[in-house]
């Protein structure tokens, strides 16, 4: 019985499987774009120069926002290590528990 149960199993997968096989066209061709233009390659080069000159690389709706710091690295690093001795901020592992 166990036998037999474990084959109709692996049968059942095997036409399921078989099943999606079949769902579509391997080329995918209902995906092909098609383009009808009247532009000139000329003017498609003209085009990209001028966006490669005015692209800004601030992503699309993000302030980009630079900032400069001025302070030293071992008075920051200083800072650091006085607030984890303080319990300002903590350090190592954090557990829930």
């Amino acid at each position: 019985m166990n036998k037999t149960a474990r084959f109709l199993s692996v049968a059942a997968v095997a036409a399921f499987a078989a099943f999606g096989a079949h769902a579509d066209e391997a080329d995918g061709s209902q995906f092909a774009l098609k383009f009808d233009t009247n532009r000139t390659r000329a003017e498609v080069a003209a085009e990209a120069v001028t966006e490669a000159r005015t692209h800004s690389m601030e992503p699309a709706g993000s302030r980009v926002v630079t900032y400069k710091s001025t302070a030293d690295r071992s008075a920051v690093r200083a800072q650091a290590a006085e607030a984890v001795r303080t319990g300002q901020i903590p350090s190592g592992e954090f557990s829930a528990m």
